[in-house]
């Protein structure tokens, strides 16, 4: 789209849609999730999304959201709860009747950072012979797939990389918090930094993917040019935009 969006859809770890509503015009919106749907029917046909009204310096009032909800779902699309936001969202989902659910709020606000620890006089050193060995630092290995994954499966590794010596057929997906190497094809969807780590990356030998997502933000493959499908390719975050490279 080549006008600024009155919504940033973002995708979860488990196939959500978490929209998060910029600006409040309802038409706009729902042209915007219309468009979606028919770019990509397969995936955001039907789709459950979380409408989140954080990105807003007010809420609406309750007929503009309940107007926002169900053309929505004309545009093709299930809304299923609320984004967790203040005790004024609360009140707005009881009377919208749906749920509030807080999952995808750290994927948009800024982590805080931990105090630096107060200085410590450095300890007198032990003598030579009573200094205890090293001991070598627990690493949580990465999830490594030999086999397939089919039409259907769903594969998360949590906290860590994820790794496929095979291919991941259309219609299945792998979801990692960390990077995700495929070295067979990329046929159905891959999820890097699904908890929101925007380092993550996504690696595959030949690229064919429904929908690949780093840290929520997403392509489908209608929106990737040609001369990259079937190719090696690399995938990245630049300043909350996706980037899709072929690999030498």
């Amino acid at each position: 789209m080549d006008y600024e969006q009155a919504g940033e859809l973002k995708i979860g770890q488990v196939g959500i849609a978490n929209l998060r509503i910029r600006t409040l015009d309802v038409d706009q919106l729902i042209r915007e999730m219309r468009e979606r749907v028919e770019r990509a029917p397969k995936l955001f046909g039907r789709a459950a999304v979380i409408v989140d009204f954080g990105g807003l310096t007010r809420l609406p009032d309750t007929a503009t959201a309940r107007a926002l909800i169900d053309g929505l779902r004309g545009a093709g699309v299930i809304p299923v709860a609320l984004a967790y936001g203040t005790r004024e969202t609360e009140t707005l989902s009881e009377q919208l009747g749906l749920p509030l659910l807080a999952k995808f709020r750290a994927q948009y606000e800024p982590v805080a950072q931990a105090a630096p620890a107060p200085a410590r006089a450095a300890p007198e050193p032990a003598p030579a012979a009573s200094a205890p060995a090293a001991k070598a630092v627990d690493v949580k290995p990465g999830l490594v797939q030999k086999t397939p994954v089919r039409s259907g499966q769903q594969l998360y590794a949590e906290n860590r990389d994820l790794t496929v010596l095979s291919t991941v057929g259309a219609g299945a997906e792998v979801i990692s918090d960390g990077s995700i190497h495929i070295y067979g094809a990329l046929r159905g969807r891959a999820l890097a930094g699904a908890r929101g780590n925007a380092d993550a990356r996504i690696f595959c030998r030949e690229f064919h993917a429904e929908l690949v997502a780093v840290a929520g933000h997403y392509k489908v493959m209608e929106e990737v040019p040609k001369e990259l499908r079937g190719k090696a390719v690399q995938i990245w975050l630049d300043q909350d935009q996706l980037k899709i490279a072929a690999q030498d």
